[in-house]
C-alpha cells in the first residue's frame, strides 16, 4: 500500500498510469472508465444531489458530477491530489483526511444522496470494509445509495486466475473485493448488488433496507 508520500509523488502521473492499464485491458485498471461511467450515470438519476466522495484522487469522477450541478464533498489523504482536484472543482468541499480513520467529523453533520468511492477501499481488509460500510449507511438520506467501484471479483477463483495472469505485477498488500465473500458479511445489514464490469473490476450498489409504510 502506498503511503501519503507515495500518493503525492504518484499524483501527476496517476491518470496516465490508469489510462495505460485500462487501454491494455490489464489488472488493475481494466474497465476503469466503464466503472466510473456506471457510477456517474447512477448518481445522475437524482439532479443536484449531495455527494460524498471517499478517496477522490485527482477528481476524475467527481469533477464530472460537479460540472453537472451536484454538491460535492470529499476527502483524500494526498495533498497533491487534492490540489489537482481543487483546480477542477474550486467550490467543492474537499479536505485532507486519512480514509482509514473513518469520516472527518466535519462531514458527519449531514446526510448524502450518494456516497461514492473508487479504487480506494481495497486497502482495507474485509472486516474493515464491513465496518466502514456500516458507518456509511448511517450517513445516507432515506433514498441514498453507496457506490463502490473497485478492483473486484465475483469469486475467489476469478481473483486467483487474475493473480496468476498478472503475477509479475500483482500487489499482495491489497485486499480486493470478492462478492461471494463480502456478501455474506453484509447480509442483514444492507441491500447489496454487484455489477461486474471487467475481469478485475466492478461496481457495488449498497443501500439501507426500505422502511415499509404502516
Amino acid at each position: 500500500m502506498l503511503n501519503q508520500l507515495g500518493f503525492n509523488l504518484w499524483a501527476d502521473g496517476y491518470d496516465k498510469t490508469v489510462q495505460l492499464s485500462e487501454e491494455s485491458n490489464q489488472y488493475p485498471f481494466a474497465g476503469y472508465k466503464a466503472v466510473l461511467n456506471t457510477i456517474f450515470n447512477e448518481v445522475m438519476y437524482s439532479p443536484k444531489s449531495t455527494v460524498l466522495d471517499i478517496g477522490f484522487g485527482t477528481g476524475v469522477l467527481t469533477a464530472k458530477l460537479y460540472d453537472n450541478g451536484h454538491m460535492i464533498n470529499g476527502f483524500d489523504f494526498s495533498s497533491k491530489m487534492i490540489e489537482i482536484a481543487k483546480g477542477k472543482m474550486p467550490d467543492a468541499n474537499l479536505m485532507e483526511w486519512d480514509i482509514s480513520k473513518g469520516l472527518p467529523p466535519a462531514l458527519m453533520d449531514q446526510t448524502y444522496d450518494a456516497i461514492i468511492s473508487t479504487y480506494a477501499l481495497h486497502h482495507f481488509t474485509d472486516d474493515m470494509k464491513v465496518q466502514y460500510i456500516t458507518a456509511l449507511l448511517q450517513q445516507l438520506t432515506p433514498t441514498g445509495k453507496i457506490f463502490i467501484g473497485d478492483i473486484a471479483f465475483e469469486t475467489r477463483e476469478q481473483l486467483e486466475k487474475c493473480r496468476q495472469d498478472s503475477i509479475s505485477y500483482w500487489d499482495d498488500d491489497e485486499f480486493y473485493f470478492i462478492y461471494e465473500e463480502i456478501g455474506p458479511l453484509l447480509k442483514g445489514l444492507c441491500q447489496l448488488e454487484f455489477h461486474p464490469i471487467s475481469h478485475c473490476g466492478g461496481v457495488f450498489v449498497i443501500s439501507n433496507f426500505a422502511h415499509e409504510e404502516i
